[in-house]
């Protein structure tokens, strides 16, 4: 979190992806040079079956993805809880996650009023939403040799999320894997700082 003498700007919600833990975004943070953010990093509510030190928000495993609706409900009952905790509501807060938590951020944060979200190397999940109401901005970045999820897999969330009338940029990097690099970092920092919740501030 960063430590300024006036209160933050906004807020940035980080969301792991399968396996991993709350500390696995705690380094790329500083990289988004947005040091008057502030930084939360939330942790999936269920253990990991091949990881001692992994969570994850769901079983990507089976079927019917058991733990997304409980994931769900808990991760959108938590944003709500974060005034309260931060004094910074959540039209002044973005979501973001990298592969399964950048699912998690796409399917939480579009029922929410917030200021925007972003998606690293994620996916969506199967759904139908209104067409037309407002949406918060979407920004998804991709790396095109991702072998865990398919380049193809932005592709089409890209094109759904257009169908539904949600502002969305579409990044791809052709020579990233399924990863964070100072690049995405760069484009994160450009998507936040000229979101309309922020650009005049």
């Amino acid at each position: 979190m960063p430590q300024t003498a006036r209160p933050a700007t906004g807020l940035i919600v980080m969301l792991h992806g399968w396996g991993a833990n709350a500390q696995d975004l705690v380094p790329i943070a500083p990289l988004t040079n947005l040091p008057d953010y502030q930084f939360i990093f939330p942790e999936a509510p269920f253990p990991h079956p091949y990881t001692f030190s992994g969570k994850m928000w769901y079983d990507l495993e089976s079927e019917d993805h058991q733990g997304l609706t409980e994931s769900r409900e808990y991760l959108r009952d938590w944003l709500q809880r974060l005034e309260a905790q931060t004094q910074i509501p959540l039209e002044r807060t973005i979501l973001s996650g990298f592969s399964q938590g950048g699912a998690m951020t796409l399917d939480v944060g579009l029922d929410l009023p917030l200021a925007g979200l972003v998606c690293f190397s994620g996916y969506l999940h199967p759904t139908d939403r209104p067409v037309g109401i407002p949406y918060p901005p979407v920004l998804l970045l991709h790396g095109g040799q991702d072998t865990v999820v398919p380049l193809r897999a932005a592709e089409q969330a890209y094109h759904v999320l257009q169908s539904w009338g949600v502002p969305v940029e579409y990044e791809t990097y052709p020579t990233m894997g399924h990863e964070i690099q100072p690049p995405l970092l760069e484009k994160m920092h450009h998507f936040v700082q000229t979101l309309p919740a922020f650009a005049a501030s």
